[in-house]
């Protein structure tokens, strides 16, 4: 039994090496590929170690797009800013639809996991109409705004705070004459944390990977945000794959940094929802 047991634990273990390699594969030839020619590249086998043309490759990336370094500090501007507003607005109404008795609740909550179901691309062009009659073509506000708050954000928030406080806890709190906005800060927000911490990574990797919403908003390659900027490099003849790996590169950085400090705190949101208790 004890062997069967060990055989088991083998056979996980060995499914869990191979989809981990599998799964950073493509982050290992981007960062081999950052360090070698088109040439070398595209050569069959690929190369599998790094080569010499890393400096290289990145003055042709700095050539091609001359306001790179504008382009990531746009990125992560834009991905601060709408994911603390929508950590700010989206805690705040999965309070409201948690903890309050409203009138028409349930049809408000519903209509607002309807939108879910839409494809993003339907927004496109009503998005940017409006942000072509207010003025806000070319303008981070345009990524900023409508991305502030969303459904899905809503509607972790609402789930979290119903199945981890109990709603006697902020009764107690009311009949003491605590106010509400009192009670979300000093109450609800160190419960959760850990959504704050999911909801965070997700919005955050979600935004900085945002191409469509550039895409239809901004023309100026000064104001292009990451991918749009390295997809603009590929539209320039000849590509040259090797300065586009570079970019990609640098781009990810941020994002590995963030899921390696944020990694545990992702698995606790996702978990401590999961058993109400």
């Amino acid at each position: 039994m004890k062997i069967a047991i060990k055989k088991d634990q083998l056979v996980a273990y060995i499914i869990v090496a191979l989809g981990g390699v599998i799964m950073l594969a493509p982050f290992y030839f981007m960062f081999i590929f950052s360090s070698h020619s088109n040439s070398g590249i595209l050569s069959i086998p690929p190369p599998i170690f790094f080569g010499e043309f890393l400096v290289e490759n990145f003055k042709t990336l700095i050539d091609f797009l001359p306001y790179f370094w504008h382009n990531i500090s746009l990125s992560l501007y834009v991905a601060i800013a709408v994911t603390f507003l929508n950590l700010l607005f989206c805690s705040l109404a999965g309070y409201a639809f948690a903890m309050f008795d409203f009138k028409g609740k349930n049809f408000l909550f519903v209509g607002i996991m309807a939108t879910m179901l839409l494809p993003p691309f339907l927004g496109m062009i009503p998005t940017a109409m409006i942000m072509s009659q207010i003025g806000w073509m070319n303008d981070s506000k345009a990524l900023i705004v409508p991305a502030a708050c969303g459904a899905m954000g809503i509607f972790m928030m609402r789930q979290f705070i119903v199945s981890s406080i109990p709603k006697e806890l902020v009764e107690a709190a009311r009949m003491d004459g605590c106010k509400e906005f009192k009670i979300y800060y000093r109450i609800i927000v160190p419960l959760i944390t850990p959504a704050f911490g999911t909801l965070g990574l997700i919005t955050f990797i979600g935004t900085w990977n945002n191409f469509m919403g550039p895409l239809v908003v901004m023309n100026d390659m000064k104001m292009f945000t990451v991918p749009l900027a390295l997809r603009a490099l590929q539209g320039t003849g000849q590509v040259p794959w090797g300065a586009v790996a570079v970019g990609a590169a640098i781009a990810v950085l941020p994002l590995l940094f963030l899921f390696v400090l944020a990694s545990r705190r992702l698995i606790d949101g996702l978990t401590a929802g999961a058993v109400k208790g």
